[in-house]
This record gives structure tokens, C-alpha cells and sequence, in this order.
């Protein structure tokens, strides 16, 4: 095999997790998902799908309704500089095939790559098997929050630089880019020739007051012709993660490309699946707006809880579904996390999983139906600190 898969890095979030498989004791809030099944009408608009034998091939950028239903979701959001145009619509099989094609379209073997870490680390890892040189710029902690150094950003984009590769909000620390940030972000690529891969799956997943009721993106302020791909999934504001649905907004020209593409991955998504994102885009203010109320609720419960235990270090997030604290006296995360699966019944994402300068970190999924499964989480941290104090 070549060796850049060879040296691929296995999930260290799968590695925690195999740790405690089979195990009924251990609170899991290691994957990004909550813990709620899809709302039954989505689950229907599959099953009536599958009812009329609708078992076929489909077009490679997704069913004409599914992308007219997405443009006019993404232009009531994001229609400051104009519509988003049904042209501009990808539909892919899951966010994380939109983007392994973005990789596939835009980066060749040797090119420069830049990518902001802490960041989940299938972007990464994306552009490495296609053989990008990629270059990493941290973001870095403050108070328990992690901030960008946007000259350190700047200087990093360079006219020979590709790709840059964004997510905000951020799994898993949970920063998000201001739109004066992202303005200058736009304005440096526009100078440099770069290309914006900006993952946005968690644009709805936003805590602060806004007028449409997500983070600042991107197509806020592009144009429908910039060197822009935003990626988007139904799986976390949907409830969707296990369907396997997403979308790529593009320019319109890479949309043509771009059909081309999805023939040699997946050919098109499975039709029912994409009856289901149907009705989950029509059916969106019967969902999207009570899943965020309930996570801003298991944001405050769990970050309130976490700061009253002592040596976490832990700021609240703006976006996302994680809170991602240090332990300061726990600089290796993998082994913690593995520590904690097995003596304390609590399992949680490794801080290094997302980057090296993460460890010593550790993220925790708070999309849980269940508010006490947070509670009793901490105290169980509480407890298995305290019991390496007392020795």
C-alpha cells in the first residue's frame, strides 16, 4: 500500500472507545452525537420512500427538490451578498465525504495545505492522503478558551498556499470566527489565490443571539465566485449523524466538477436518505431550534459543574456540542481517558486526537437527552481525582 496510508493514524477517540465496549457501567460521551434518535417524521419520509420502491440510482448531485430545498435554506442564512443558487448545491453522502471530495478537487501531491488545529482530525488526515504538504497554525488557549493568532494565520497563507482549511465552530474546543475575522480571512485568500475549505457542520449549533440563529459563515460575504467550499451535514442539528447526509455549497462552476466526482466515491446518496434530509429541511423549525435549547441547557449544566471541580480547566463554548477542558495535572490524555474508561466508568475524547497540542486536554459530548448522565459524569470525575489525591 502507498505509504502515506500506512502511516495513517488510527482514531484515538476509537481507541478510548474500544476500551469500554461491552462495558454497561461506563458513561460515554466520546462521539459526537447525541444520544436522540431522528424525529420520527423524518424517519417516516424514509420509510413512505422505501414504501414506493424508490430503490435507484440517483443524480450524482442529489435529487432537484433536496438541492432546491437546501439553496433556500442556505439563502435565508446566508443571503447577504445574494442567493445561494440550487447550481451551487452539492449533495454528498455525509459531511465528511463533502469534504474528502473538496480534498480530492483541490489538492494535488506537494501543495501547500494549511489547516487551524485543534480540529477534528479527518480534515487533516484528508489532505494528507491526497498528498498535500500540510502545515498546521494552533490555536491557543486563554482561560480555558482557545483563541486564534490571526497574524500567525496570515503569515501562514502564502501566495503558494492552495488550501486553507477551517472549522468554526470548532470541534472540539468550540471557538468560532467573528465576521470581521472571517472578512480578513477572505480578504488575505482573495490576495494569495488560496481556496477556503471551511467546515460549518456545526453553524447551527451557536450560542450567542443572531438574526438567523447560527454562527457567522463564510457565504455571509462571498461571492458566489470565490475560491469558497462550505461544508455542511444534517447530522448534528438534525439529529442525522447515523443517515450519512450532507452538502457542499461551491462555486458554480466546481458543481459540474463535482458530478463528476461523486461518480467515482459513491455514484449518488441512496433516494430515501435524501427524502429524509427533505423533510428535515421543510420540517427544520420543529427541530433545529429545540435541539439547540436543549444543548445550550446542557452546556450550562455541564460547564458549571466541571469549574467547581478542582484542577479542570474549562471555559464555556460559543458553539458546537463539546466542552474541551485541561486537567492540570494530566498532561497525557490518551492515557487518562483510558484510565478514566476503566477506573471510573467515564469515557471521553483525548485531547491529542485533535492535535499535539491539545494534550493534556480532554473533550466531552454534552448532547445528551439526560441532563443527570452530566451530572453524575462529573462527580465521577470528581471522585476518581480525588482518589489520586488521597494516594
Amino acid at each position: 500500500m502507498r505509504p502515506t496510508i500506512l502511516q495513517l493514524e488510527e482514531s484515538k477517540i476509537r481507541e478510548v472507545a474500544n476500551a469500554g465496549l461491552g462495558r454497561s457501567d461506563v458513561l460515554a460521551f466520546w462521539f459526537g452525537e447525541s444520544d436522540e434518535p431522528t424525529p420520527a417524521f423524518i424517519r417516516q419520509a424514509a420509510v413512505e420512500s422505501l414504501a414506493r420502491g424508490e430503490t435507484f440510482y440517483a443524480h450524482n448531485l442529489g435529487m432537484p427538490p433536496l438541492r432546491e430545498a437546501i439553496a433556500a435554506y442556505m439563502s435565508l442564512r446566508h443571503g447577504g451578498v445574494g442567493a445561494v443558487g440550487m447550481d451551487r448545491i452539492a449533495v454528498t453522502s455525509g459531511g465528511v465525504n463533502a469534504l474528502m471530495l473538496a480534498a480530492q478537487a483541490l489538492v494535488d501531491p506537494g501543495c501547500r495545505v494549511v489547516a487551524v488545529t485543534p480540529m477534528w482530525p479527518n480534515l487533516v488526515a484528508q489532505a494528507r492522503i491526497m498528498g498535500g504538504d500540510v502545515h498546521t497554525v494552533s490555536l491557543r488557549p486563554l482561560d480555558g478558551a482557545w483563541v486564534l493568532d490571526m497574524q500567525a494565520l496570515l503569515d501562514a497563507v502564502t501566495p503558494g498556499t492552495r488550501v486553507l482549511i477551517l472549522n468554526a465552530p470548532n470541534n472540539p474546543t468550540g471557538w468560532t470566527l467573528c465576521r470581521a475575522e472571517q472578512q480578513t480571512i477572505l480578504d488575505h485568500c482573495r490576495s494569495t489565490g488560496t481556496w477556503i475549505v471551511a467546515d460549518e457542520v456545526y453553524e447551527n449549533l451557536y450560542f450567542d443571539p443572531t438574526p438567523h440563529g447560527c454562527a457567522p459563515s463564510f457565504l455571509d460575504l462571498a461571492t458566489a465566485d470565490d475560491h469558497l467550499a462550505v461544508i455542511h451535514s444534517f447530522s448534528k442539528s438534525f439529529l442525522m449523524t447515523g443517515w450519512r447526509l450532507g452538502w457542499m455549497v461551491v462555486p458554480p462552476a466546481m458543481t459540474v466538477q463535482l458530478s463528476k466526482l461523486t461518480e467515482f466515491n459513491t455514484s449518488s446518496v441512496s433516494v430515501f436518505t435524501q427524502h429524509a434530509g427533505l423533510a428535515a429541511l421543510n420540517g427544520h423549525a420543529q427541530v433545529t431550534p429545540r435541539v439547540v435549547a436543549h444543548l445550550r441547557q446542557c452546556r450550562d449544566t455541564l460547564v458549571q459543574a466541571l469549574q467547581t471541580v478542582p484542577g479542570v480547566e474549562v471555559a464555556s463554548p460559543k458553539g458546537g456540542m463539546y466542552a474541551f477542558f485541561r486537567l492540570e495535572a494530566y498532561p497525557d490524555s490518551l492515557a487518562t481517558a483510558k484510565r478514566l474508561v476503566a477506573e471510573a466508568g467515564l469515557g471521553l475524547a483525548p485531547g491529542d486526537a485533535f492535535a499535539p497540542e491539545a494534550n493534556g486536554w480532554l473533550r466531552w459530548c454534552f448532547a445528551s437527552q439526560d441532563l443527570r448522565r452530566l451530572t453524575q459524569g462529573v462527580e465521577r470525575l470528581r471522585d476518581w481525582l480525588e482518589r489520586q489525591r488521597a494516594r
